[in-house]
Protein backbone atom coordinates (compact mmCIF):
# COMPACT_ATOMS: atom_id res chain seq x y z
CA UNK A 1 0.00 0.00 0.00
CA UNK A 2 1.61 3.37 -1.05
CA UNK A 3 1.52 5.99 2.22
CA UNK A 4 1.20 9.45 0.87
CA UNK A 5 3.86 11.82 2.27
CA UNK A 6 0.74 14.80 2.55
CA UNK A 7 -1.42 12.08 4.09
CA UNK A 8 0.94 11.44 6.85
CA UNK A 9 1.48 15.65 7.24
CA UNK A 10 -2.43 15.30 7.79
CA UNK A 11 -2.15 12.92 10.29
CA UNK A 12 0.11 14.60 12.58
CA UNK A 13 -1.75 17.71 12.53
CA UNK A 14 -5.11 15.10 14.28
CA UNK A 15 -3.13 16.59 17.82
CA UNK A 16 -4.97 19.95 17.05
CA UNK A 17 -7.96 18.41 16.93
CA UNK A 18 -10.50 18.32 20.51
CA UNK A 19 -10.90 15.23 20.38
CA UNK A 20 -13.14 15.24 23.74
CA UNK A 21 -16.39 13.92 22.54
CA UNK A 22 -15.94 15.84 19.27
CA UNK A 23 -16.30 12.49 16.74
CA UNK A 24 -20.06 12.30 17.37
CA UNK A 25 -19.61 16.28 16.41
CA UNK A 26 -17.86 16.19 12.75
CA UNK A 27 -20.26 16.66 9.97
CA UNK A 28 -21.20 13.96 7.31
CA UNK A 29 -20.14 15.54 4.15
CA UNK A 30 -21.94 14.52 0.37
CA UNK A 31 -20.44 16.57 -2.70
CA UNK A 32 -23.22 15.43 -5.39
CA UNK A 33 -21.44 16.16 -8.78
CA UNK A 34 -23.89 16.65 -11.42
CA UNK A 35 -22.46 15.93 -14.88
CA UNK A 36 -23.10 18.64 -17.53
CA UNK A 37 -26.08 20.24 -15.25
CA UNK A 38 -26.72 23.96 -16.50
CA UNK A 39 -26.91 27.15 -14.17
CA UNK A 40 -29.63 28.06 -16.16
CA UNK A 41 -31.21 24.25 -15.68
CA UNK A 42 -31.97 24.71 -12.12
CA UNK A 43 -35.38 26.87 -11.79
CA UNK A 44 -34.00 28.63 -8.39
CA UNK A 45 -31.14 29.77 -10.42
CA UNK A 46 -32.91 30.61 -13.28
CA UNK A 47 -37.19 32.13 -12.96
CA UNK A 48 -37.97 31.44 -16.68
CA UNK A 49 -36.67 27.55 -16.57
CA UNK A 50 -39.64 25.53 -18.13
CA UNK A 51 -37.94 22.44 -16.41
CA UNK A 52 -39.65 21.41 -13.00
CA UNK A 53 -36.43 21.10 -10.29
CA UNK A 54 -38.58 21.24 -7.09
CA UNK A 55 -35.99 19.21 -4.72
CA UNK A 56 -33.20 21.42 -5.74
CA UNK A 57 -34.93 24.63 -5.39
CA UNK A 58 -35.81 23.78 -1.70
CA UNK A 59 -32.51 22.67 -1.40
CA UNK A 60 -31.38 25.96 -2.45
CA UNK A 61 -33.93 27.84 -0.53
CA UNK A 62 -32.91 25.32 2.92
CA UNK A 63 -29.54 26.68 2.43
CA UNK A 64 -27.03 28.53 0.29
CA UNK A 65 -26.71 29.35 -3.53
CA UNK A 66 -23.90 30.48 -4.68
CA UNK A 67 -23.93 32.61 -7.91
CA UNK A 68 -20.50 33.20 -8.81
CA UNK A 69 -19.04 29.66 -8.31
CA UNK A 70 -16.72 27.89 -11.16
CA UNK A 71 -15.54 24.28 -12.03
CA UNK A 72 -12.13 24.21 -12.69
CA UNK A 73 -12.33 23.53 -16.35
CA UNK A 74 -14.81 23.42 -18.91
CA UNK A 75 -15.31 20.14 -19.72
CA UNK A 76 -15.43 17.14 -16.70
CA UNK A 77 -11.93 15.19 -16.34
CA UNK A 78 -10.40 18.29 -15.81
CA UNK A 79 -12.54 19.62 -13.18
CA UNK A 80 -13.18 16.43 -11.54
CA UNK A 81 -9.01 16.21 -10.67
CA UNK A 82 -9.49 19.25 -9.55
CA UNK A 83 -12.23 18.38 -7.59
CA UNK A 84 -10.56 15.93 -5.87
CA UNK A 85 -6.70 17.38 -5.35
CA UNK A 86 -7.40 21.01 -4.98
CA UNK A 87 -5.27 21.53 -7.95
CA UNK A 88 -5.65 22.78 -11.58
CA UNK A 89 -5.53 19.79 -13.80
CA UNK A 90 -3.54 21.73 -16.64
CA UNK A 91 -0.65 21.57 -13.93
CA UNK A 92 -0.49 17.66 -14.70
CA UNK A 93 0.47 16.11 -18.22
CA UNK A 94 -3.70 16.39 -19.15
CA UNK A 95 -3.45 20.06 -20.78
CA UNK A 96 -6.75 19.44 -22.60
CA UNK A 97 -9.59 17.83 -23.65
CA UNK A 98 -10.84 14.66 -21.17
CA UNK A 99 -9.85 10.81 -20.59
CA UNK A 100 -11.41 8.02 -22.36
CA UNK A 101 -12.65 5.11 -20.44
CA UNK A 102 -9.83 2.84 -21.14
CA UNK A 103 -6.73 5.66 -19.82
CA UNK A 104 -4.57 5.10 -17.16
CA UNK A 105 -4.32 7.13 -13.78
CA UNK A 106 -4.22 10.86 -13.72
CA UNK A 107 -3.75 11.41 -10.35
CA UNK A 108 -0.70 10.84 -8.74
CA UNK A 109 -0.79 8.01 -6.22
CA UNK A 110 1.38 10.45 -3.91
CA UNK A 111 -0.88 13.36 -4.18
CA UNK A 112 -3.62 13.86 -1.23
CA UNK A 113 -6.74 13.97 -2.07
CA UNK A 114 -10.20 15.35 -0.38
CA UNK A 115 -10.40 11.49 0.68
CA UNK A 116 -7.90 11.39 2.36
CA UNK A 117 -8.21 14.56 4.49
CA UNK A 118 -11.73 12.96 5.63
CA UNK A 119 -10.26 9.42 6.01
CA UNK A 120 -7.50 10.77 8.18
CA UNK A 121 -10.00 12.24 10.42
CA UNK A 122 -11.78 9.20 10.64
CA UNK A 123 -14.42 9.37 8.69
CA UNK A 124 -15.73 6.31 6.01
CA UNK A 125 -14.97 7.19 2.84
CA UNK A 126 -17.24 6.10 -0.54
CA UNK A 127 -17.29 7.08 -4.45
CA UNK A 128 -20.73 6.32 -6.03
CA UNK A 129 -20.71 6.97 -9.98
CA UNK A 130 -18.72 8.54 -12.53
CA UNK A 131 -14.93 8.34 -11.80
CA UNK A 132 -13.60 9.43 -15.00
CA UNK A 133 -9.60 10.18 -14.26
CA UNK A 134 -8.34 7.60 -15.50
CA UNK A 135 -7.08 3.93 -14.08
CA UNK A 136 -4.99 1.41 -14.68
CA UNK A 137 -7.31 -1.69 -16.85
CA UNK A 138 -5.97 -4.92 -17.22
CA UNK A 139 -6.07 -5.97 -20.81
CA UNK A 140 -5.83 -9.08 -22.92
CA UNK A 141 -3.25 -7.39 -24.95
CA UNK A 142 -1.42 -4.19 -25.84
CA UNK A 143 -4.14 -1.78 -26.47
CA UNK A 144 -2.69 -0.25 -30.08
CA UNK A 145 -3.33 -3.02 -32.15
CA UNK A 146 -7.10 -3.15 -30.41
CA UNK A 147 -9.42 -3.49 -33.96
CA UNK A 148 -12.62 -1.78 -32.92
CA UNK A 149 -15.64 -3.66 -31.32
CA UNK A 150 -13.15 -6.32 -29.87
CA UNK A 151 -13.91 -7.36 -25.82
CA UNK A 152 -9.94 -6.57 -24.67
CA UNK A 153 -10.37 -6.25 -20.83
CA UNK A 154 -9.31 -8.85 -18.42
CA UNK A 155 -12.34 -9.06 -16.21
CA UNK A 156 -10.91 -11.33 -13.82
CA UNK A 157 -7.90 -9.27 -13.10
CA UNK A 158 -8.20 -6.90 -10.61
CA UNK A 159 -7.79 -2.54 -11.73
CA UNK A 160 -5.10 -0.56 -10.40
CA UNK A 161 -4.90 2.86 -9.10
CA UNK A 162 -8.74 3.67 -9.34
CA UNK A 163 -11.01 5.49 -6.63
CA UNK A 164 -9.68 2.76 -3.61
CA UNK A 165 -6.12 3.77 -4.06
CA UNK A 166 -7.24 7.32 -3.52
CA UNK A 167 -8.53 7.50 -0.18
CA UNK A 168 -11.84 5.92 -0.57
CA UNK A 169 -13.34 2.85 1.18
CA UNK A 170 -15.67 2.06 -1.19
CA UNK A 171 -16.25 2.46 -4.71
CA UNK A 172 -18.98 1.79 -7.19
CA UNK A 173 -19.72 2.94 -10.64
CA UNK A 174 -18.21 3.26 -13.72
CA UNK A 175 -14.70 4.38 -15.32
CA UNK A 176 -15.81 7.20 -17.42
CA UNK A 177 -18.97 8.72 -18.88
CA UNK A 178 -21.93 6.55 -19.64
CA UNK A 179 -20.96 7.08 -23.63
CA UNK A 180 -17.71 6.11 -23.22
CA UNK A 181 -16.84 1.83 -22.91
CA UNK A 182 -16.54 -0.30 -20.95
CA UNK A 183 -20.17 0.05 -20.18
CA UNK A 184 -19.87 -2.62 -17.25
CA UNK A 185 -20.02 -1.45 -13.40
CA UNK A 186 -17.06 -1.43 -11.34
CA UNK A 187 -17.07 -2.49 -7.57
CA UNK A 188 -13.63 -1.74 -5.68
CA UNK A 189 -10.89 -2.25 -7.43
CA UNK A 190 -12.75 -5.11 -10.00
CA UNK A 191 -15.51 -5.22 -13.11
CA UNK A 192 -18.95 -6.43 -11.82
CA UNK A 193 -19.66 -9.43 -14.36
CA UNK A 194 -18.44 -10.33 -17.39
CA UNK A 195 -17.35 -8.35 -20.76
CA UNK A 196 -19.95 -10.34 -23.06
CA UNK A 197 -21.60 -8.06 -25.36
CA UNK A 198 -20.59 -4.99 -28.05
CA UNK A 199 -22.84 -2.12 -27.61
CA UNK A 200 -22.96 -0.40 -31.21
CA UNK A 201 -22.74 3.35 -31.63
CA UNK A 202 -25.80 5.62 -31.71
CA UNK A 203 -26.69 8.95 -32.12
CA UNK A 204 -27.89 12.00 -30.35
CA UNK A 205 -29.72 11.73 -27.86
CA UNK A 206 -28.88 8.22 -27.06
CA UNK A 207 -25.28 9.19 -27.90
CA UNK A 208 -22.70 6.66 -27.11
CA UNK A 209 -19.73 4.89 -29.06
CA UNK A 210 -19.17 1.54 -30.20
CA UNK A 211 -17.52 -0.62 -27.55
CA UNK A 212 -16.98 -3.65 -25.12
CA UNK A 213 -19.10 -4.03 -21.81
CA UNK A 214 -21.57 -6.31 -19.61
CA UNK A 215 -24.70 -7.58 -21.24
CA UNK A 216 -26.70 -6.93 -18.20
CA UNK A 217 -25.72 -3.06 -17.80
CA UNK A 218 -28.85 -0.94 -19.31
CA UNK A 219 -27.53 2.44 -19.95
CA UNK A 220 -31.23 3.40 -18.56
CA UNK A 221 -31.04 2.00 -15.30
CA UNK A 222 -26.97 3.69 -14.15
CA UNK A 223 -28.58 6.38 -12.25
CA UNK A 224 -31.26 4.60 -10.53
CA UNK A 225 -28.36 1.96 -9.73
CA UNK A 226 -26.17 4.10 -8.13
CA UNK A 227 -28.72 6.64 -6.55
CA UNK A 228 -29.52 3.19 -4.77
CA UNK A 229 -25.89 2.46 -3.86
CA UNK A 230 -25.65 5.96 -2.37
CA UNK A 231 -28.41 5.35 -0.05
CA UNK A 232 -27.11 2.14 1.10
CA UNK A 233 -23.51 3.49 1.81
CA UNK A 234 -25.52 6.37 3.71
CA UNK A 235 -27.69 3.85 5.55
CA UNK A 236 -24.22 1.46 6.13
CA UNK A 237 -22.46 4.17 7.89
CA UNK A 238 -25.40 6.46 9.60
CA UNK A 239 -23.52 6.30 12.88
CA UNK A 240 -20.34 7.30 11.01
CA UNK A 241 -19.04 10.82 10.13
CA UNK A 242 -18.90 9.90 6.22
CA UNK A 243 -17.79 11.62 3.11
CA UNK A 244 -19.34 10.67 0.24
CA UNK A 245 -18.60 11.67 -3.35
CA UNK A 246 -21.81 10.92 -5.55
CA UNK A 247 -20.72 12.14 -8.91
CA UNK A 248 -23.55 11.48 -11.09
CA UNK A 249 -23.73 10.44 -14.98
CA UNK A 250 -26.90 12.91 -16.21
CA UNK A 251 -27.36 14.83 -17.86
CA UNK A 252 -24.69 13.71 -20.16
CA UNK A 253 -25.00 11.98 -23.33
CA UNK A 254 -26.59 10.11 -23.84
CA UNK A 255 -29.39 11.63 -22.77
CA UNK A 256 -31.20 8.19 -21.23
CA UNK A 257 -33.79 9.36 -18.74
CA UNK A 258 -35.20 6.35 -17.52
CA UNK A 259 -38.69 5.43 -18.94
CA UNK A 260 -41.03 7.05 -15.89
CA UNK A 261 -39.18 10.26 -16.09
CA UNK A 262 -39.92 10.28 -20.16
CA UNK A 263 -42.47 13.16 -21.32
CA UNK A 264 -42.60 14.91 -17.70
CA UNK A 265 -40.48 18.20 -18.00
CA UNK A 266 -42.16 18.21 -22.07
CA UNK A 267 -39.06 19.50 -22.65
CA UNK A 268 -37.39 16.91 -24.47
CA UNK A 269 -35.22 14.14 -23.00
CA UNK A 270 -32.95 16.43 -21.97
CA UNK A 271 -35.45 18.13 -19.63
CA UNK A 272 -36.91 14.57 -18.70
CA UNK A 273 -32.82 13.87 -17.59
CA UNK A 274 -32.93 16.76 -15.58
CA UNK A 275 -35.54 15.72 -13.56
CA UNK A 276 -34.06 12.76 -12.99
CA UNK A 277 -31.08 14.42 -11.57
CA UNK A 278 -33.35 16.34 -9.48
CA UNK A 279 -35.07 13.63 -8.30
CA UNK A 280 -31.92 11.89 -7.73
CA UNK A 281 -31.07 14.62 -5.05
CA UNK A 282 -34.23 14.34 -3.04
CA UNK A 283 -33.91 10.66 -2.73
CA UNK A 284 -30.56 11.77 -0.90
CA UNK A 285 -32.28 14.34 1.21
CA UNK A 286 -35.41 12.36 1.81
CA UNK A 287 -32.58 9.18 3.06
CA UNK A 288 -30.59 11.39 5.50
CA UNK A 289 -33.94 13.05 7.06
CA UNK A 290 -35.41 9.00 7.53
CA UNK A 291 -32.05 8.27 9.83
CA UNK A 292 -32.27 11.22 11.68
CA UNK A 293 -28.75 13.02 10.08
CA UNK A 294 -29.53 15.41 7.93
CA UNK A 295 -29.03 18.10 10.51
CA UNK A 296 -25.75 17.37 10.77
CA UNK A 297 -24.91 16.51 7.22
CA UNK A 298 -23.72 19.15 4.58
CA UNK A 299 -24.62 18.34 1.17
CA UNK A 300 -23.16 20.20 -1.57
CA UNK A 301 -24.96 20.12 -5.05
CA UNK A 302 -22.81 21.53 -8.27
CA UNK A 303 -21.62 20.15 -11.83
CA UNK A 304 -18.54 19.82 -13.38
CA UNK A 305 -18.81 21.77 -16.04
CA UNK A 306 -21.69 23.93 -17.56
CA UNK A 307 -24.41 22.39 -19.74
CA UNK A 308 -23.48 20.72 -23.61
CA UNK A 309 -26.97 21.94 -24.67
CA UNK A 310 -26.32 24.53 -27.44
CA UNK A 311 -28.54 28.23 -27.05
CA UNK A 312 -30.06 29.00 -30.95
CA UNK A 313 -32.72 31.28 -32.19
CA UNK A 314 -34.89 30.02 -34.42
CA UNK A 315 -34.23 32.33 -37.42
CA UNK A 316 -30.80 30.57 -38.19
CA UNK A 317 -29.88 27.20 -39.06
CA UNK A 318 -31.50 25.61 -35.92
CA UNK A 319 -34.82 27.02 -37.06
CA UNK A 320 -36.71 23.54 -36.16
CA UNK A 321 -35.52 23.59 -32.91
CA UNK A 322 -38.93 22.90 -31.16
CA UNK A 323 -39.21 23.12 -27.29
CA UNK A 324 -39.55 19.43 -26.85
CA UNK A 325 -37.52 18.07 -30.18
CA UNK A 326 -35.36 15.62 -28.61
CA UNK A 327 -32.90 14.84 -31.72
CA UNK A 328 -31.77 18.93 -31.70
CA UNK A 329 -29.01 18.99 -29.26
CA UNK A 330 -30.31 22.71 -28.47
CA UNK A 331 -32.94 25.00 -27.31
CA UNK A 332 -34.34 28.11 -28.40
CA UNK A 333 -33.13 30.75 -26.52
CA UNK A 334 -37.20 31.85 -26.23
CA UNK A 335 -37.53 28.14 -24.84
CA UNK A 336 -35.10 27.48 -22.59
CA UNK A 337 -31.30 28.81 -21.73
CA UNK A 338 -29.39 25.60 -20.11
CA UNK A 339 -26.68 27.93 -19.70
CA UNK A 340 -28.94 31.30 -18.61
CA UNK A 341 -27.75 34.75 -20.22
CA UNK A 342 -24.28 33.18 -20.25
CA UNK A 343 -21.93 33.16 -23.61
CA UNK A 344 -20.57 29.93 -24.70
CA UNK A 345 -21.26 26.11 -23.95
CA UNK A 346 -19.58 23.10 -21.98
CA UNK A 347 -16.10 23.47 -23.27
CA UNK A 348 -15.73 27.00 -23.74
CA UNK A 349 -14.20 29.37 -22.41
CA UNK A 350 -16.33 32.01 -21.80
CA UNK A 351 -18.84 31.99 -18.62
CA UNK A 352 -21.39 29.65 -20.68
CA UNK A 353 -18.55 26.57 -20.26
CA UNK A 354 -17.15 26.81 -16.42
CA UNK A 355 -20.10 29.05 -14.39
CA UNK A 356 -22.17 25.98 -12.47
CA UNK A 357 -25.05 25.41 -9.90
CA UNK A 358 -23.71 25.64 -6.65
CA UNK A 359 -25.73 24.98 -3.10
CA UNK A 360 -24.93 24.02 0.20
CA UNK A 361 -27.73 22.54 2.83
CA UNK A 362 -26.31 21.96 6.20
CA UNK A 363 -28.83 23.43 8.83
CA UNK A 364 -26.23 22.87 11.81
CA UNK A 365 -23.94 24.99 9.71
CA UNK A 366 -25.67 27.03 6.93
CA UNK A 367 -28.64 29.53 7.70
CA UNK A 368 -31.56 28.59 5.51
CA UNK A 369 -32.25 30.93 2.59
CA UNK A 370 -28.85 32.90 2.22
CA UNK A 371 -27.14 33.69 -1.49
CA UNK A 372 -22.98 34.29 -1.53
CA UNK A 373 -21.89 36.30 -4.93
CA UNK A 374 -18.36 36.03 -4.00
CA UNK A 375 -16.45 33.96 -6.95
CA UNK A 376 -15.26 30.42 -5.90
CA UNK A 377 -13.99 27.44 -7.24
CA UNK A 378 -14.26 23.54 -7.19
CA UNK A 379 -10.70 23.69 -6.29
CA UNK A 380 -11.35 24.83 -3.12
CA UNK A 381 -13.03 21.93 -1.66
CA UNK A 382 -9.50 20.49 -0.63
CA UNK A 383 -8.65 23.58 1.38
CA UNK A 384 -12.45 23.99 2.64
CA UNK A 385 -12.82 20.95 4.23
CA UNK A 386 -9.11 20.47 5.98
CA UNK A 387 -10.25 24.12 7.87
CA UNK A 388 -13.74 22.00 8.39
CA UNK A 389 -12.07 19.40 10.14
CA UNK A 390 -9.43 21.50 11.96
CA UNK A 391 -6.78 20.21 9.87
CA UNK A 392 -3.54 22.04 8.23
CA UNK A 393 -3.53 23.19 4.66
CA UNK A 394 0.01 23.31 3.77
CA UNK A 395 -0.43 24.60 -0.05
CA UNK A 396 3.25 23.64 -0.76
CA UNK A 397 2.58 20.24 -0.29
CA UNK A 398 -1.20 19.57 -1.82
CA UNK A 399 -4.12 21.43 -2.49
CA UNK A 400 -2.13 24.31 -4.05
CA UNK A 401 -4.85 25.85 -5.96
CA UNK A 402 -7.23 25.47 -2.85
CA UNK A 403 -8.77 28.15 -1.01
CA UNK A 404 -11.40 27.70 1.45
CA UNK A 405 -15.05 29.12 1.41
CA UNK A 406 -15.87 27.90 4.69
CA UNK A 407 -15.97 31.42 6.26
CA UNK A 408 -18.88 32.11 3.62
CA UNK A 409 -20.96 29.45 4.76
CA UNK A 410 -20.34 31.01 7.98
CA UNK A 411 -21.91 34.36 6.57
CA UNK A 412 -18.49 36.21 6.76
CA UNK A 413 -17.45 38.47 4.12
CA UNK A 414 -14.05 36.82 2.71
CA UNK A 415 -12.78 37.62 -1.29
CA UNK A 416 -10.84 34.37 -2.10
CA UNK A 417 -7.14 35.08 -1.86
CA UNK A 418 -6.38 34.19 -5.53
CA UNK A 419 -7.91 34.72 -8.53
CA UNK A 420 -9.62 31.89 -10.18
CA UNK A 421 -8.10 30.49 -13.68
CA UNK A 422 -10.33 29.45 -16.18
CA UNK A 423 -9.55 26.98 -18.34
CA UNK A 424 -11.19 25.52 -21.52
CA UNK A 425 -11.65 22.27 -23.25
CA UNK A 426 -8.62 23.30 -25.94
CA UNK A 427 -6.25 24.48 -23.25
CA UNK A 428 -7.66 28.32 -23.38
CA UNK A 429 -6.88 30.21 -20.18
CA UNK A 430 -8.66 33.23 -18.21
CA UNK A 431 -8.39 34.60 -15.29
CA UNK A 432 -10.79 36.31 -13.16
CA UNK A 433 -10.27 39.16 -10.60
CA UNK A 434 -13.26 40.58 -9.12
CA UNK A 435 -15.58 42.26 -12.01
CA UNK A 436 -12.84 41.33 -14.86
CA UNK A 437 -12.23 38.89 -16.57
CA UNK A 438 -9.55 38.52 -18.76
CA UNK A 439 -9.11 35.49 -21.74
CA UNK A 440 -5.88 35.22 -22.85
CA UNK A 441 -6.97 33.83 -26.46
CA UNK A 442 -9.09 35.03 -29.15
CA UNK A 443 -11.99 32.44 -29.53
CA UNK A 444 -14.07 30.24 -27.03
CA UNK A 445 -11.07 27.61 -26.89
CA UNK A 446 -13.60 24.99 -27.21
CA UNK A 447 -17.10 24.54 -28.97
CA UNK A 448 -18.56 27.80 -30.65
CA UNK A 449 -17.46 29.90 -33.40
CA UNK A 450 -14.99 31.38 -33.22
CA UNK A 451 -12.30 28.53 -31.23
CA UNK A 452 -9.40 30.90 -31.52
CA UNK A 453 -5.99 29.80 -30.20
CA UNK A 454 -4.78 30.11 -26.79
CA UNK A 455 -1.84 33.40 -25.96
CA UNK A 456 -2.95 34.64 -29.34
CA UNK A 457 -4.61 38.20 -29.93
CA UNK A 458 -6.58 40.22 -29.93
CA UNK A 459 -7.29 38.74 -25.92
CA UNK A 460 -10.76 39.57 -24.59
CA UNK A 461 -11.20 41.45 -21.38
CA UNK A 462 -14.90 41.81 -19.98
CA UNK A 463 -16.59 43.80 -17.06
CA UNK A 464 -18.72 41.09 -15.50
CA UNK A 465 -20.41 43.58 -13.65
CA UNK A 466 -22.04 45.14 -16.43
CA UNK A 467 -21.56 42.51 -19.69
CA UNK A 468 -22.24 39.47 -17.94
CA UNK A 469 -22.70 37.96 -21.51
CA UNK A 470 -19.29 38.29 -22.63
CA UNK A 471 -20.64 40.92 -25.29
CA UNK A 472 -18.27 43.58 -25.48
CA UNK A 473 -14.47 42.82 -25.55
CA UNK A 474 -12.87 46.15 -23.46
CA UNK A 475 -9.73 45.37 -23.70
CA UNK A 476 -8.12 48.47 -25.63
CA UNK A 477 -9.71 50.98 -22.82
CA UNK A 478 -8.08 49.06 -20.01
CA UNK A 479 -4.71 48.32 -21.15
CA UNK A 480 -3.52 49.29 -16.46
CA UNK A 481 -5.96 46.53 -15.74
CA UNK A 482 -4.76 43.61 -18.69
CA UNK A 483 -1.10 44.05 -17.41
CA UNK A 484 -1.62 43.62 -13.90
CA UNK A 485 -3.94 40.65 -14.36
CA UNK A 486 -1.50 39.60 -17.05
CA UNK A 487 1.37 39.83 -14.16
CA UNK A 488 -1.22 37.95 -11.90
CA UNK A 489 -2.06 35.45 -14.09
CA UNK A 490 1.83 34.89 -14.93
CA UNK A 491 2.62 34.16 -10.99
CA UNK A 492 0.10 31.52 -10.91
CA UNK A 493 0.64 30.23 -14.01
CA UNK A 494 4.57 29.78 -13.48
CA UNK A 495 4.27 27.65 -10.40
CA UNK A 496 4.07 25.04 -12.82
CA UNK A 497 7.73 26.20 -14.00
CA UNK A 498 6.33 26.01 -17.14
CA UNK A 499 7.07 30.60 -18.78
CA UNK A 500 4.13 31.81 -21.12
CA UNK A 501 4.67 33.73 -24.34
CA UNK A 502 1.78 36.04 -24.80
CA UNK A 503 1.65 36.56 -28.76
CA UNK A 504 0.24 39.13 -31.33
CA UNK A 505 -2.28 40.49 -27.94
CA UNK A 506 -1.83 43.82 -29.28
Amino acid sequence: MKIKLTLLLSLCMLTLVSMSGNDMNKPNVIIILADDLGFGDVHLLNNTSKIPTPHLDQMGKDGMIFTDAHSGSAVCTPTRYGVLTGRYCWRTWKKRGVLNGYDRHLIDPDRSTVADVFKSAGYATGCIGKWHLGMDMPFKHDRPDRPKGEAYLDVSQAIDNGPTENGFDYYYGISASLDFPPYQFIENDHFVGASDRIFDASGFPMYRRKGEGNADFVHTDCLDVLTAKAKAFIDEHQEDPFFLYFPLTAPHKPVAPHPRFRGLSKMGHYGDFVMQVDWTVGQILDQLKQLNIDENTMVILTSDNASFMYQVDRTDKYDHCHVADSSMQAFDVKNHRSNYQFRGTKADIWEGGHRVPFMVKWPKGVKTATRCDETICLTDFYATFCELLNLNHDRNAAGEDSFSFLPLLQGHEKMREEPVINHSSGGMFAIRNKDWKLVLGNGSGGREAPRGNAFAGPYQLYNLSTDISESVNVYDENTNVVEEMLKTFDLIFERTETKVKHKNIE
